[in-house]
């Protein structure tokens, strides 16, 4: 029973108990009110889940879900009595196989990209559009730049935002492949993510170093990359020398049929 207020659980890796207990009282302080909220973690590509439902209506939206672990979100979303409206992806990804095929067939859900990614799904989505769950939506703002079909969600004006690999927690994505663009990147966080609220709370797709969270204001301060001018950060991000990511071939294949593991 929710009452009217915000339930949170953090399923991740284990941090410092200090930094756990901070980093939740700031979500908590920043979300909106009676709103059901998890993050969710999957190891192998280091990929964040997140769900979010109204408590009164039970509609729910999930964001960025992984093949791998589309089971363990099922069961969650029907252990908390839960109808999942859709599953939403940020960019087509290339990490990881994402779970909204998976999801199709265990919740009977939706599934939805950013048109301008250019992979199959149910529901496309462009600048402006919105995803009403109850009392509650996500404005899709459009952040390409690591790709060219990368969007964020911003929660209810601007409590949080969910921006897949545009902005990482002291960092941001790669621009090296996928039409990806670091002039592009910069411009677009800096315009369509810098701009929300400095207390808005940022969840990224990924983190690798135990952080799960942090606030528009920390990031617009201390990320190591962002907060250069354009041309530093063009400089930098075109010099990392990443190497191909492991899972690249088995990933971009299926993430554009909406990671249905039988497509032809």
């Amino acid at each position: 029973i929710f009452r009217g207020r915000i339930s949170l659980r953090l399923h991740q890796p284990t941090l410092p108990r200090c930094v756990a207990r901070t980093q939740l009282r700031r979500t908590m302080a920043n979300a909106a009110d009676g709103l059901i909220f998890r993050q969710l973690f999957e190891r192998e590509s280091s990929t964040f889940t997140y769900l979010l439902a109204d408590p009164t209506t039970k509609e729910a939206v999930l964001i960025d879900p992984v093949v791998e672990t589309a089971e363990r979100d099922a069961l969650l979303i029907k252990e908390l009595g839960l109808k999942l409206t859709v599953a939403v992806n940020t960019h087509c990804h290339a990490d990881h196989v994402t779970g909204t095929g998976k999801l199709k067939e265990l919740t009977e859900c939706k599934s939805g990209i950013a048109k301008a990614a250019g992979a199959k799904a149910d529901v496309y989505y462009s600048h402006g559009d919105t995803i009403p769950f109850g009392s509650h939506s996500l404005e899709v703002r459009a952040t390409p730049g690591h790709t060219d079909g990368c969007i964020t969600f911003v929660l209810d004006g601007g409590t949080m935002c969910f921006t897949g690999d545009a902005v990482l927690i002291r960092g941001c994505g790669r621009t090296d492949f996928q039409g990806g663009n670091a002039g592009m990147l910069y411009d677009n966080v800096h315009a369509q993510i810098f701009s929300l609220p400095d207390n808005c709370v940022i969840f990224p797709a990924h983190d690798y170093k135990g952080m799960t969270s942090a606030t528009v204001l920390e990031e617009k301060t201390s990320n190591y990359r962002l907060t250069k001018t354009r041309e530093e950060f063009i400089t930098i991000m075109d010099n990392l020398n990443l190497p191909y990511p492991k899972q690249i071939d088995r990933a971009l294949p299926l993430n554009m049929v909406c990671g249905i593991q039988d497509a032809p």
